[in-house]
């Protein structure tokens, strides 16, 4: 059996289009895997495809999708064979995500309380009094002062900050394994993110529970990830050690995210930040060989030609070697 509570092994996603004859590729060959107890950072432009591959690993792209994996292992089960009851089961009971605006994500028309309570009696056999109890204990553990007063209160009654601490409650409410928290601070004030990425670090090391973070900061996971892997459009382009990929990319994406941070490298004064030209190509407009080569000032003749593998973590032909300074 694999020491890995998540594996996956060339993941392909689709979705059927009335547009298009063929079903649209959206995500590519994608194969990863992840430790109990181990957080991984997930990065990459919108369009790149993070948000999609974590909807599958819950089961909820819905019927337009086209899902299909050589392994797609969770805990010792595939995932792809599981039946809607068996999944029932695994997504908010094994599986749970925290998604990018607590405000939508929460139900407006129903108090902190009932949607904790419910989520706790969905998976736990305990009674209603009991969830209650443990719903007050969750919000505290949170960070989330006079629980008992919060539990009567409605979604539009509470903060940016507060409602992604409820959010979060209800996410490890059930004792999941794995939480994919997608870009949890995106709707939050600077101020409070921090606070936010800091209690799902705590709360990961003290449940020894796995944890794929996503987000577009490369500031983020080097903070608080062990591992790290680039996508862009559609697929891993890098993937390794945190602190080594930081500090030397091989990837000309990577590289190019990296040095369009503040202070990233060296700049002459009133000389604008550095930046990547382009964007991400549509899903029905990819081109042909490196997903990339648009956009890299490295192109080259065969990176435009056929499709190119991942070595060593990069899925490059002519990786760079430079640190950044």
């Amino acid at each position: 059996m694999s020491e890995n509570l998540l594996d996956i092994k060339d993941l392909n996603i689709f979705f059927k289009s009335d547009k298009n004859p063929e079903p649209i590729h959206a995500v590519r060959d994608l194969s990863f895997s992840l430790k109990q107890g181990e957080m991984l950072g997930v990065v990459g432009e919108s369009g790149s495809g993070k948000s999609i591959t974590n909807l599958a690993l819950m089961g909820i792209l819905g019927d337009g999708a086209i899902v299909k994996a050589r392994e797609c292992s969770f805990n010792g089960r595939e995932l792809l064979s599981l039946k809607e009851r068996e999944w029932q089961k695994v997504r908010g009971g094994e599986i749970a995500m925290i998604f990018q605006d607590p405000m939508t994500a929460l139900n407006p028309f129903l108090t902190v309380e009932f949607q904790i309570v419910e989520t706790i009696l969905a998976h736990l056999n305990i009674s209603k009094s009991e969830a209650k109890n443990k719903a007050i204990e969750l919000l505290l553990q949170v960070g989330i002062t006079s629980p008992k007063d919060r539990l009567k209160s409605y979604p539009f009654e509470l903060s940016g900050g507060m409602a992604q601490r409820v959010m979060i409650a209800m996410a490890i409410s059930t004792g999941p394994k794995l939480l994919i928290a997608d870009e949890p601070t995106t709707a939050l004030d600077v101020t409070i993110q921090k606070q936010i990425l800091t209690l799902i670090k705590s709360l990961q090391e003290k449940n020894n529970m796995s944890v794929i973070l996503v987000t577009h900061d490369l500031g983020v996971v080097s903070e608080f990830s062990e591992r790290v892997q680039v996508m862009y459009a559609g697929e891993l382009v890098e993937t390794g050690n945190t602190s080594d990929l930081i500090k030397n990319p091989h990837h000309p994406y990577t590289f190019g995210l990296l040095s369009s941070r503040p202070g990233a490298v060296e700049r002459l004064a009133k000389t604008p930040l550095a930046s990547i030209a382009g964007i991400v190509p549509a899903f029905h407009q990819r081109p042909v060989g490196c997903q990339f080569n648009p956009r890299c000032v490295h192109v080259q003749e065969d990176c435009k030609k056929g499709s190119i593998p991942i070595e060593r973590g990069v899925r490059c032909l002519h990786p760079m070697m430079e640190a950044l300074s």
